[in-house]
């Protein structure tokens, strides 16, 4: 591919990219050249710095590293988002406070509670997205957390 700078009669500068320079006489010759930005067909090669390869011998300069991602702080983030997080870390505190953890069982739980196999009980644990959308298609009430939680088991 070769990159050429372009402009048109009105003066808008462009770049297009060809596969040779016969490609692009072969273009324009036929009036499939035109400006991006007015649509003028006349379209010319504009002046443009040639393109020097770096030595061989030469080692390029490494690019920055980007830095690694850092977590937000609550300084960072304005306060009314922050009032909501608060709220909803305390709303879904309160909903679990009453709801028993039943870990990767829950699609299987909440199944027998549905169709009066086990006693209706509020419960919460993992289920795939798979299940989760086996369990509305079965009319089964399922929704996310807003915020992740441990496992008891996990909890030291």
């Amino acid at each position: 591919m070769i990159v050429f700078d372009l402009c048109c009669t009105t003066g808008h500068r462009f770049e297009g990219w060809f596969g040779s320079t016969a490609d692009f006489d072969t273009q324009g010759a036929n009036g499939m050249l035109t400006c991006p930005e007015c649509g003028s067909p006349d379209v010319t090669k504009a002046p443009m710095a040639p393109s020097v390869p770096a030595k061989g011998n030469r080692r390029s300069e490494a690019a920055p590293s980007a830095s690694s991602p850092r977590p937000m702080s609550n300084a960072e983030m304005a306060p009314e988002v922050v009032k909501a997080m608060k709220a909803l870390a305390k709303a879904q505190a309160k909903a679990l406070k009453d709801s028993t953890w039943v870990g990767d069982k829950f699609a299987e739980k909440s199944r027998a509670m549905h169709y009066g196999e086990a006693d209706s009980a509020t419960i919460h644990g993992q289920a795939t997205i798979k299940e989760a959308k086996e369990l509305a298609d079965e009319g089964i009430s399922v929704a996310p957390l807003p915020f992740p939680i441990a496992p008891p088991e996990d909890v030291n």
